[in-house]
């Protein structure tokens, strides 16, 4: 089965320990992502994003800092693994994104849930928020 990765990097308008918190929280997912999810900050722990159409186990867990999936595509041989590092930015939060091993088929798909539905989604919750001063 052909396999990419993808490598990004997104500007989130918040601090890094926010932005960890809404990676992570259950409620907070569910508020920027408008819809039902599963998480806990738990290694070997189960997730579930948008009421499951996104489903995997997490890893690891660095706080404020890293965070670490393997997100389940089907039968795949090769795990496919998410990993989500958080910096520092003038602009709030730098969010380096690494994710390996996503099939061919979905490619197109994961890539656009990451940049709409992911990252999008939680920087246009930030946005949304007026500027604490």
């Amino acid at each position: 089965m052909a396999m990419k990765d993808f490598k990004k990097y997104f500007i989130i308008p918040a601090a890094p320990d926010q932005v960890y918190l809404a990676l992570t929280t259950e409620a907070t997912i569910q508020l920027w992502s408008g819809d039902i999810a599963e998480m806990k900050a738990e290694p070997e722990s189960e997730f579930s994003l948008w009421d499951g159409s996104i489903v995997g186990k997490n890893l690891e867990f660095e706080k404020d800092k890293k965070i670490v999936q393997q997100w389940y595509f089907g039968d795949q041989p090769e795990v496919s693994i998410v990993t989500i590092k958080l910096h520092p930015h003038a602009q709030g939060t730098s969010v380096e994104l690494r994710h390996t091993n996503i099939p061919d088929v979905d490619y197109d798909d994961i890539v656009e849930g990451w940049n709409d539905a992911y990252f999008g989604s939680l920087a246009e919750f930030y946005e949304g928020e007026p500027e604490a001063g």
